[in-house]
């Protein structure tokens, strides 16, 4: 096409689904025809709307689409921080803030939604807010630097993660509900108590079936929320307005478009508005009346708009509205007919209070359907239940295997049609296609939540023509780690070149040298800064203390079981105060001290160690803590010494190098106040002894522990835990947490009795032997450390002025303790501490 033949698209919008199309026009071809220009009234590129809540973690740089702040393509245009004042179909011209008028062939509006503030007295006043941009997230930031307690109006999905957005910023946080139950749009009353539950174990107060009346205002700003019916407010400082969203129609409105009944520019089935040469997609557009308020759909309507454009017959009929979501480290999932609207339908329940589970299946009469369903704190099995109900696949004989703890539900094989990936359309049989071309989909890259189940998919194809799947450590080393944890037992090596030399190629990488420095310390247990292995670890393991943002490093003392004197938590707080560091008591029952220079550390270790203290091992992938309630010797309900207990398996266990870090928990009762089931071993006492469990975690895919063994006497227990530890660390993969360990095996669970405790394999005695020779051969690091001048000469900034402190690193200070001077946080207490500053 000759260039003056060229047509005009224009995009009004520039947020997840404005990119969505830009992407696509670029993909599809459509910019060889049209030359494009977007417009977005926010003065940042299109950015990660759906983890907006990690914005105080990552920053807007990791949540943005285009952090270059152009696109590749010349032919598209985008215009940032301009808003869109008027469109007139008429003349085809779009006029912006600035005065510039845009004429177009075709106009795209993409302008998304607004949220939902209701109009109660005071909701304008200084200290509210809404939960939508990143300048939103700026602004209540810098309100929660001088607040002690928040409030989110809405316990949606939205809701929650503002309450979880106010939660990281350290206030007390309150959630009002009008529903009954918080996301009532996601699950129903029982998975919304199971879900209240999990929320305020961490720290949220709901208040379901409140309504909010008026905002409290005190000295002319929001001071908490009045709710009907409630004589007492719930105090706030900082209040976030979360209660829904409605459509940006206004552009569409004023240009006399069609309008959906209850708002949203009306569209037909490709997305085309009243006028021809208008469309509108995303969370404004509302085809056949109905808006929608999650991006897939979006997303689908931004690939229709670019197919008609190009003469194509795509069309938008409806959108999957399930949802996969983590919230505050808790899984919550809906699909399908969650509610059972079906007639004669029938429900399948699973509910585990104690472990906060909740799952529940909506299948047909005959129960061969899988209808819909509902999981809350563990969703593990969504990947392969949703595509279920789109693709109609029959139900297995005992549809309730699909979600009770014994079965995962992996042995349900996928039809080609099955919708993998709902927020980008990829089928199973798109992905097939895809590794058969050796190409990529989209699948797993926009929330995430399928990309297990699309990792395996690809690994079964490849199987299944007879292709090997490669899942060698690294390109140094074409075995796994638990091939080389053998390899260096057979041989008896003790050094990596050893290792490469006789089994790999090359000098190694930070992949295969941190795994094999992890192996050799499995083995031998001697000192991790050995001369010949010092240069193989990770960062925070090579100086025995974990790397901070700003360079300095935390230093963390072992306190086994939590249990510590007066006299210890004096020097602690000595040390801290002397050496002008910050401190935070932690999860795992220790007191973390952030802020120590390198060269501090010696000092700092050998206060600590003369008080008793030895390294916490915080650095390492390596057993962390053993967290336990009081017990029986405190607490009424205790029916044993979890306290000792814990004591001694921390002890005992302590400086095991694994694959993974290893965390314990001991309960002293049933009602399970160390959260001993959230750990990589847990044990909860009983009237006659010990219940073990394994396999569970925190962290980024939670998982419960479950049962191994019950009503242990201790040294049965000790026993089974030796077998399991060793056990894992001898065949897990690199990184692999004891969690995804269990799952991985061919027999699961039960595969891990039959060798720890049923000692089919004849290991038992072996895997216990290797346990005591890592108990009697338990070294302190930071000991042996402040004891050897060859390990002490590497605590230094710089080698050829060791006095001298790095002048690059400097405080703030903060709560009365310091920070980095250069995280985002609030300045509060006073200006910047220089390195070399007396504190």
């Amino acid at each position: 096409m000759s260039p003056h033949l060229r047509k005009k698209l224009v995009v009004v919008g520039h947020g997840m689904v404005g990119h969505r199309f830009v992407q696509a026009a670029i993909e599809r071809g459509l910019t060889e025809t049209h030359d494009v220009v977007v417009v977005g009234e926010e003065p940042r590129p299109a950015y990660d709307r759906v983890a907006l809540t990690s914005f105080f973690e990552r920053g807007a740089d990791e949540l943005s689409f285009l952090p270059e702040g152009a696109y590749d393509d010349p032919r598209v245009r985008l215009v940032l921080g301009t808003a869109v004042e008027g469109i007139d179909p008429e003349t085809r011209t779009v006029l912006l803030a600035g005065g510039e008028v845009l004429v177009y062939d075709e106009l795209v509006l993409a302008t998304g939604a607004a949220p939902f503030v209701p109009p109660i007295p005071g909701h304008d006043l200084p200290g509210c807010f809404v939960y939508r941009t990143i300048e939103d997230l700026e602004a209540i930031r810098v309100a929660a630097a001088t607040a002690k307690v928040g409030a989110v109006v809405g316990g949606g999905l939205l809701g929650l993660e503002a309450a979880n957005a106010l939660r990281q910023l350290g206030l007390e946080t309150h959630v009002v509900e009008m529903a009954p139950r918080p996301m009532a749009v996601q699950v129903d009353d029982a998975g919304g108590a199971t879900l209240t539950r999990h929320l305020e174990r961490l720290g949220l107060t709901i208040h379901a079936g409140a309504m909010t009346s008026a905002v409290v205002e005190r000295d002319g700003r929001a001071a908490g929320i009045a709710l009907k019916g409630v004589a007492d407010p719930v105090e706030a400082e900082v209040l976030v307005f979360s209660a829904g969203i409605r459509p940006r129609d206004a552009l569409a409105r004023a240009a006399g478009l069609d309008l959906a009944e209850r708002g949203g520019v009306l569209v037909d089935e490709q997305c085309r508005t009243s006028d021809p040469h208008v469309w509108a997609i995303g969370e404004c557009a509302a085809p056949g009346g109905r808006m929608y308020g999650l991006v897939a759909p979006g997303y689908t309507m931004a690939e229709v708009v670019v197919d008609a454009l190009l003469g194509g017959p795509g069309s938008f009929t409806g959108a999957d509205m399930s949802t996969k979501l983590k919230l505050m480290g808790v899984d919550v999932a809906s699909f399908g007919d969650a509610f059972a609207t079906t007639p004669d339908c029938l429900e399948l329940v699973y509910s585990d209070a104690v472990a906060g589970v909740y799952k529940k299946l909506v299948v047909s009469e005959d129960g061969k359907q899988l209808l819909g369903g509902i999981l809350v704190g563990d969703a593990s099995a969504y990947g392969v239940l949703r595509p279920m109900v789109a693709s109609g696949i029959e139900l297995p004989a005992n549809p309730e295997e699909l979600i009770l703890p014994v079965s995962s539900g992996t042995a349900v094989t996928l039809p080609d049609e099955a919708q993998v990936c709902s927020c980008n359309d990829v089928t199973k049989g798109d992905i097939v296609a895809a590794a058969a071309a050796g190409e990529t989909t989209r699948a797993g890259t926009t929330c995430g939540s399928c990309k297990v189940q699309t990792k395996k998919i690809i690994e079964d194809y490849f199987e299944s023509v007879g292709k090997v799947v490669d899942r060698s450590l690294c390109e140094h080393f074409p075995l796994t780690r638990q091939e080389l944890f053998d390899v260096v037992a057979v041989h008896g090596y003790t050094r990596f070149d050893q290792v490469v030399e006789a089994h790999g190629t090359g000098r190694g990488c930070d992949v295969c040298k941190p795994t094999v420095a992890s192996i050799l310390a499995s083995q031998l247990n001697d000192h991790v800064l050995a001369s010949d292995r010092r240069t193989l670890q990770d960062t925070n393991d090579a100086y025995l203390a974990n790397i901070q943002r700003n360079g300095t490093y935390s230093v963390v003392p072992r306190i086994p079981g939590g249990e510590i004197t007066p006299e210890k938590l004096i020097v602690i707080g000595e040390v801290a105060r002397d050496f002008g560091l910050y401190t935070k008591i932690t999860g795992g029952q220790r007191i973390d001290l952030f802020g120590a220079r390198m060269e501090q550390l010696p000092a700092i270790w050998t206060r600590l160690v003369d008080a008793g203290f030895e390294s916490g091992h915080a650095y390492g992938k390596s057993l962390r803590t053993v967290k336990s309630c009081v017990g029986s010797t405190w607490c009424r309900y205790g029916v044993q010494d979890s306290v000792q207990l814990a004591i001694d398996l921390e002890l005992r266990y302590r400086g095991l190098r694994s694959p993974h870090k290893l965390k314990g928990g001991v309960s002293g009762c049933a009602r399970e106040c160390a959260e001993a089931r959230g750990k990589d071993f847990g044990v909860i006492a009983t009237e006659k002894g010990w219940n073990l469990y394994v396999g569970g975690n925190g962290g980024a895919t939670p998982a419960h522990a479950r049962l191994l063994a019950g009503d242990l006497d201790t040294d049965t227990l000790v026993r089974y835990l030796d077998r399991f530890l060793m056990y894992y660390i001898r065949t897990a993969d690199r990184l692999q947490r004891t969690a995804p360990w269990v799952d991985s095996l061919d027999g699961g669970l039960d595969r891990v009795k039959e060798v720890v405790v049923d000692d089919v394999l004849g290991l038992g005695s072996e895997l216990e032997a290797a346990m005591a020779r890592h108990v009697d051969s338990y070294v302190d690091e930071w000991r042996a450390t402040i004891e050897d001048p060859d390990k002490l000469a590497r605590f230094v900034s710089f080698v050829n002025a060791p006095e001298t402190p790095d002048p690059h690193i400097s405080f703030r200070a903060e709560r009365e303790q310091i920070a980095p001077a250069d995280s985002d946080g609030p300045v509060s207490l006073g200006s910047t501490i220089p390195v070399g500053a007396p504190r």
